[in-house]
């Protein structure tokens, strides 16, 4: 049976991206100088302006207009007339302390509290359900739609700093479909690029540019065919971008963070937020789990459900589905994860060292399938 699969990327220019940026730079500045800062930092772009809000709490003095400024200004927009200039733009900030009724949750769980774990001191800091997944179509164990769009969304931004292409701007989206049969990836069937530019760029040279230095380094040949339709900068003129074209706001791009749409996802977002909120450590923990389970050879695709309550340490539910492609009982997978896994807050903190500045990493092209990240590292699994 044949199939199409569409996943999109987008550059660390797309608003909502900087946005994300933004959040992740303010959480790592707090972890880098007191890591158990409690962080949950929004940011919006508009017009010439930025927002941060949201709460803070931490011993560490941090200086946030300044952190804002230049990391618009590392993303590459200078301005003002067609996105947004880092040296002008209105800086403003709305930030209080994390919410005393939450805190009381957070800092001692209900297990602790009634003396049945006393060493699970920490509870969640929300309640929720996290989704992780792995498949081994992909070297990344990643869907392939979400990794090439990611291939190509970072390509695209390599291209404009390195002025390999000279005449874009940050601002751009990619959008890749895949054509499956029996489930495995076959062939590239639609290739969609969309790149801010400046005023004077050719578009017949920018579209020749663009499968020249963008899509032929990255997309294996063999995926490609004559019927392979590529779209680029459909629309025509793409000048104004950036929180000038359209507004952002952190947490916007959450399948784009994750599988690409691939897997289900619980609906919380990552950045801006400190491990303590399981929304951003459990999907990570998440993701660890279903890779090593494919990567252990358990399963060809796993994906993994945790639950929790707020204030409460231990998760209420795991859930796993392996799709069919399971070499063992999913009960069976599920008494691994137990055997393996600390899956309490405070253990998926210690596990995966999440108290440490490494979230700008994780902002752009996605959360999941870079190897230098600690839930992305493979195990032997008992």
């Amino acid at each position: 049976m044949r199939r199409l699969f569409t996943s999109e990327s987008v550059t660390e220019g797309h608003p909502d991206k900087l946005c994300d940026y933004i959040s992740d730079s303010i959480l790592d500045s707090y972890f880098a100088k007191d890591p158990y800062s409690r962080v949950a930092c929004e940011t919006v772009a508009g017009k010439g302006q930025i927002l941060v809000t949201g709460e803070i709490t931490s011993n560490a003095e941090v200086d946030i207009e300044q952190i804002v400024r230049n990391t618009i200004k590392e993303v590459g927009f200078d301005n003002s007339e067609t996105d947004i200039d880092y040296r002008t733009c209105k800086v403003l900030l709305n930030i209080s302390k994390q919410s005393a009724d939450i805190a009381l949750g957070v800092d001692k769980s209900l297990e602790n509290k009634e003396g049945i774990h006393e060493e699970e001191s920490e509870g969640a800091g929300d309640q929720g359900m996290m989704f992780g997944f792995a498949t081994n179509e992909t070297e990344d164990y990643m869907p392939m739609p979400i990794y090439l769009a990611h291939k190509l969304a970072k390509r695209l931004s390599e291209v404009r700093k390195e002025n390999i292409i000279n005449y874009i701007r940050p601002d751009g989206k990619v959008q890749v479909t895949v054509e499956y049969e029996d489930n495995k990836p076959v062939r590239i069937d639609t290739i969609v690029v969309s790149t801010q530019h400046n005023s004077d760029a050719d578009l017949e040279k920018l579209k020749s540019d663009i499968k020249e230095y963008v899509i032929k380094p990255i997309v294996p040949a063999e995926l490609l065919d004559s019927e392979t339709k590529y779209y680029i900068n459909p629309t025509g003129r793409f000048v104004i971008g950036g929180p000038l074209g359209d507004s952002g706001l952190t947490g916007r791009k959450i399948i784009v963070d994750t599988y690409g749409g691939y897997s289900r996802h619980g609906g919380g977002a990552f950045s801006g937020k400190d491990p303590t909120k399981v929304d951003r450590s459990a999907a990570y923990m998440a993701r660890y789990i279903a890779k090593n389970i494919v990567a252990n050879g358990f399963a060809s695709k796993c994906e993994i459900q945790l639950s929790y309550a707020i204030g409460v340490a231990e998760p209420l539910s795991i859930y796993v589905d392996t799709f069919g492609t399971g070499k063992i009982l999913d009960s069976e997978i599920i008494q691994k994860i137990r055997n393996n896994f600390k899956l309490t807050p405070r253990g998926i903190i210690e596990s995966l060292d999440l108290r440490r500045p490494i979230y700008k990493k994780t902002t752009n092209y996605g959360h999941f399938g870079k190897k230098d990240l600690p839930w992305e590292q493979i195990i032997k699994l008992a």
